[in-house]
């Protein structure tokens, strides 16, 4: 299941740094129009979460999550039909739909996946650590995914790139496929649409503070970054797990997300000082691995009884939905001027900062259920 998650964000992720050099320089999109089509995917992640819990009931919720990889699938078919009509330029309004419904499968996907498939697999004093794990392996495709869009792109081409993410999306398909999860009666009166598994409605603090880490993070990733600035990414994120195991094991619960944050400003002024420094990646992996950890942690102790589920989809929305919004406004706005980008990206952390230490840690005490 683990690596079913690994696999499906990957295949969202390999599109980051590719999709926009091939909307710019083969299909001619303007900066504005490339930015807006990145961004969109954010916007569909939210268009079946009302569904989600209905779904899972009405119908097996391992079917669902299967046939929602399979819809995430076809649209990186239609994608790579569209890249191969060579004779004739693509209408603005089909790139939209199509980053729209990319987002809404992909938004249901992890939903059923994380908030239902990868709990129900676990033992009920095992469900924190499999949310953990899960988390992790999403994170590592946040480096893993472009890294390898980005290498297919130079060698092989933009179809390749989407051969790769259709394939990475079916083998998370037989993956799950192989997990057995034993008939559970559907519950009574389940309504169509519903914020269960969805979102928690008392989480709105911690979901505006994470926004604004991804947010950054998705700027940061919206510059034109090399395959090694991704390689060492992923050893932040490695230095990030030994740093949660040996160094904050027995810290004061407001240190994470405070270092972290400190750490990603250390990282975005080494980007502006030295842009080829191979401090800046290794520091940000680092820090966006140790605070996403500390925040899915809250966003699980914020949770009531039976809310687990909708615990993890709201940590994932805020996550995926900075990102997509950081990436859109990168190319919209902030296209060719690397330095305003950066000094918007130090604004937001220092933002976050001063959010996270003067409100929402005191506000999620206040409200915390575990």
């Amino acid at each position: 299941m683990l690596v079913a998650d690994l696999l499906l964000t990957t295949a969202v992720y390999v599109l980051i740094p590719t999709m926009p050099k091939w909307l710019m320089e083969t299909e001619n999109f303007s900066t504005l129009e490339t930015g807006l089509s990145m961004g969109a995917f954010g916007l569909g992640l939210y268009l079946l979460g009302a569904q989600c819990s209905w779904l899972v009931q009405r119908y097996r919720r391992n079917v669902v999550c299967m046939w929602a990889v399979i819809g995430l699938a076809l649209d990186m078919v239609l994608l790579w039909y569209i890249d191969g009509l060579h004779s004739e330029f693509v209408e603005f309004w089909v790139i939209l739909l199509q980053r729209l419904l990319l987002g809404a499968t992909f938004g249901l996907a992890q939903m059923v996946l994380a908030s239902t498939l990868i709990i129900d697999t676990c033992e009920s004093h095992q469900r924190t650590e499999a949310n953990h794990s899960a988390a992790w392996f999403a994170r590592f495709a946040l480096s893993v995914g472009p890294l390898a869009g980005l290498l297919v792109y130079g060698m092989l081409g933009f179809d390749k790139v989407l051969y790769g993410g259709i394939g990475c999306a079916l083998l998370a398909v037989v993956l799950i496929k192989l997990v057995t999860f034993p008939f559970r009666a559907p519950e009574e009166g389940v309504h169509v649409a519903s914020f269960d598994r969805f979102l928690l409605s008392h989480g709105e603090a911690l979901f505006t503070n994470l926004l604004l880490v991804s947010i950054t993070m998705g700027l940061v990733l919206s510059l034109p970054l090399e395959v090694l600035f991704y390689a060492l990414m992923m050893g932040g994120f490695l230095l990030a797990l030994l740093a949660q195991r040996f160094v904050f094991r027995n810290a004061e619960l407001k240190a994470e997300v405070v270092s972290g944050l400190i750490l990603m400003l250390a990282a975005l002024l080494v980007l502006l000082v030295a842009p080829t420094s191979p401090v800046a990646p290794l520091l940000m992996g680092l820090s966006v691995g140790i605070i996403g950890s500390r925040f899915l942690l809250f966003f699980i102790k914020l949770s009531r009884h039976c809310q687990r589920g909708t615990s993890q989809s709201t940590f994932f929305l805020s996550w995926e939905t900075g990102i997509a919004l950081g990436v859109g406004l990168g190319y919209a706005a902030f296209y060719e001027q690397h330095d305003t980008l950066l000094y918007v990206c130090l604004a937001l952390t220092v933002v976050a900062l001063l959010m996270y230490h003067f409100f929402t840690h005191q506000w999620f005490l206040t409200h915390k259920n575990r």
